[in-house]
């Protein structure tokens, strides 16, 4: 009878019709048919019996299925349903189950369904929301309100589910969409929370710039809505900094400048703390002359400012730049009132990233004065080296000690009386204090007793009197070591000072008793309101760190080469890079990424794989270890210069480090460059061994980009 009937389905299968005491149903379309045969024969088909007659898709699987499921009508009343109690698993069955036989339903249904999955917190709807919305955009006869897609992107933003989230946003913007810039703050803020969702973030910044670029050069009247504005660029280059993305940074302050975004004050701080972390000392020096001049107001908020340019005047070893930076960063104060800080008192400056004398150079519109009371962004920093209290900004203990460690190895101690005498005059002119005192006894704990002696010299010669106890920790380091000549010289300038001390009960006291107990003047470290090391201690950590700090000359070399790169003069960055090889001075990855930047923005591709070279052999030593930001640039530049084998190497070496790779940006830039390379090229046909391998690594590239 099955046999029969099996016939007989294939010879009309629409025409079947079951009959039944209770029920009589026609079977009128190939869904029903297959339905009621997998019904009527499911026990048959595990024996083979009819498999061998009839193939079922996948596709059109009807396990879950229920014999009234075949119904238009019943299965949307039951997503309907479902929907409205808000029973979202059922709802996503019976969604799958109603595409498997009719397809999708009418657009209303799916975009109320997708809502509903972007209003849940659970990850795994998320995830079903976003499925689904690729599925509908794979239908080109529907057709997603913004609306919708905004608000899933900003739900995955915010359950930290960047990669989802940035693919519905950069879909978007293909089609010239992007979300209200509150919104789109909004999302930035979630996204650039992790690491992951920084690289995206930044990467989505500069895909969103360079489409506003495209669209003014059209004259589109859009171009505006597609401008990101400070707030944007502000949330990205804090991410650059928390997750250690300065290369990255760099490349998003040009950005900012590209598309005319002003830096307000909240900017100038990151990109001060971007150029310190990548040594650009030339470029921070730049914003001084228009942070110097500011307001009483603004002290404290730009004391990261000055910690930046302080670090780096001592990385580059000058002492002299130092010492006048930390006299110089109370003086110059404006003294007019400012009853609204978030005003904007002038107009932009302009602060030009590179040489000043480039014809075609970059500048950074600034706003010092420009704070947003409302920004997301907290005046965090480190406080190593400047300190605020009682309104103004005071070096630490640790600048001092690596102001005492510097002059001392450049043997200009006198210039160390001079600054000591400056920042006494500077910052504690109302009264006395032990700052000078303290770095005496800094210097006898260090056995430096003949600085400690000069020191005193010069503020005897400047007329500055110190207290009985600097003469006194001196006095019983002497007799420690058995310096008698010294002790007695010592002895006259104490009785010509006019100081009464008793000899014998001080220096038994002071074996116990350190020597600046008892002071009633201010110490620096008294003026922070946070705890810091002593001096002395300091000043004894400096002088181990000292020994195991980068040159200096590592710096100077790598900003003449940024120089050089950003001139687009690579010949005379070349000859630097090849000084540093016959100096034997490790190149660091700065050294590689202004090289690669400079050799980029010319297109000199093919000098970038040499460079690649010599960056692989210094790995495999052990003295190099790259981060994302250079890989990911490199990786851009071999892709753009077609050397695929090159990509590879790289996507490799990503992949062993566990560094994400942004696949979206590398296959656009794919699209964008080699649309149709190899598009109709076959192995077979290649002419050399050569030409087989590069079809050989782009169709690597085309598999991992995911590129059909």
């Amino acid at each position: 009878m099955a046999i029969k009937l099996t016939r007989k389905v294939f010879m009309n299968p629409c025409s079947l019709s079951y009959n039944s005491s209770r029920f009589l149903v026609r079977l009128s379309s190939d869904h029903d048919t297959r339905f009621f045969l997998s019904k009527l024969f499911g026990g048959l088909q595990e024996s083979g019996v009819i498999c061998r007659h009839l193939s079922f898709s996948p596709a059109t699987s009807l396990e879950r299925l229920s014999w009234e499921g075949s119904s238009h009508t019943v299965l949307l009343t039951k997503l309907e349903n479902a929907l409205k109690d808000l029973k979202l698993d059922e709802a996503w069955e019976t969604f799958n189950d109603f595409i498997r036989l009719y397809g999708f339903p009418n657009h209303l249904l799916v975009s109320r369904f997708i809502t509903q999955l972007s209003y849940s917190s659970s990850p795994c709807s998320l995830q079903k929301a976003y499925d689904l919305v690729m599925m509908v955009l794979k239908e080109k006869s529907y057709h997603l309100q913004p609306d919708i897609l905004v608000k899933l992107a900003l739900s995955l933003s915010r359950a930290q589910m960047p990669i989802p989230s940035s693919t519905i946003l950069r879909l978007m913007l293909e089609k010239g969409m992007l979300p209200p810039m509150n919104v789109l703050q909004l999302l930035f803020l979630h996204m650039v929370k992790t690491e992951v969702g920084a690289c995206i973030a930044s990467n989505l910044l500069i895909q969103i710039c360079d489409n506003y670029v495209r669209f003014c050069s059209g004259k589109s009247p859009c171009a505006n809505l597609l401008k990101p504005d400070t707030v944007i660029f502000n949330l990205v280059l804090d991410a650059c900094v928390r997750f250690g993305s300065s290369l990255k940074g760099q490349q998003i302050i040009e950005l900012m400048s590209q598309n005319g975004v002003v830096a307000d004050a909240h900017s100038i701080i990151i990109i001060a703390q971007i150029h310190e972390i990548n040594g650009q000392r030339d470029e921070l020096k730049k914003f001084k002359d228009h942070v110097a001049p500011l307001p009483l107001a603004f002290v404290s908020h730009y004391r990261q400012f000055y910690e930046c340019l302080l670090s780096l005047h001592f990385k580059f070893d000058d002492i002299d730049a130092a010492a006048e930076l930390l006299l110089d960063m109370n003086r110059s104060r404006g003294s007019h009132p400012m009853d609204d800080p978030g005003k904007d008192f002038q107009k932009p400056r302009f602060v030009p990233i590179g040489s000043q004398n480039l014809r075609n150079g970059l500048k950074i519109q600034i706003m010092p004065e420009l704070i947003h009371k409302d920004s997301a962004l907290k005046e965090e920093g480190k406080s190593d080296l400047v300190l605020f209290r009682d309104k103004k900004l005071l070096p630490s203990n640790r600048a001092l000690s690596k102001l005492i460690n510097g002059y001392k190895r450049h043997g200009k101690m006198d210039e160390l009386s001079k600054f000591l005498l400056g920042l006494k005059k500077e910052l504690y002119s109302s009264g006395k204090s032990s700052v000078i005192c303290d770095v005496i006894d800094a210097c006898i704990s260090l056995g430096w007793v003949e600085i400690a002696h000069d020191i005193l010299d010069d503020m005897e010669s400047s007329g500055d009197s110190l207290d009985s106890s600097a003469y006194m920790a001196l006095l019983t380091a002497y007799y420690k070591r058995n310096m008698s000549r010294e002790a007695n010289v010592l002895l006259k300038q104490v009785r010509r000072a006019g100081l009464v001390i008793n000899l014998a009960n001080n220096i038994v006291l002071s074996k116990n008793v350190p020597s600046n107990v008892g002071r009633s003047s201010l110490s620096i470290e008294e003026a922070s309101s946070i705890y810091q090391p002593s001096l002395s201690k300091c000043l004894v950590e400096e002088v181990s760190d000292a020994e195991k700090a980068v040159s200096h000359i590592i710096y100077e070399l790598n900003s003449s080469i940024y120089f050089f790169s950003k001139a687009k003069m690579m010949g005379d960055a070349l000859n630097i890079y090849r000084r540093m090889q016959e100096m034997k001075i490790q190149p660091t990855e700065h050294t590689f990424m202004y090289m690669v930047c400079g050799y980029s923005s010319l297109e000199m591709y093919r000098d970038i794989t040499i460079l690649w070279f010599d960056m692989k052999r210094i790995m495999e030593t052990g003295s190099l270890t790259p981060s994302s930001d250079l890989y990911e640039f490199l990786l851009l530049s071999f892709l753009r210069g077609g050397y695929f084998e090159r990509v590879m190497e790289v996507i490799d070496y990503m992949n062993k480090c566990n560094m994400y790779v942004d696949k979206w940006m590398h296959k656009s830039e794919y699209l964008k460059i080699h649309k149709n390379l190899y598009r109709s090229f076959k192995a077979s046909k290649a002419r050399t061994e050569a030409q087989g391998k590069r079809f050989e690594h782009v169709k690597a590239f085309k598999k991992w980009a995911g590129i059909n």
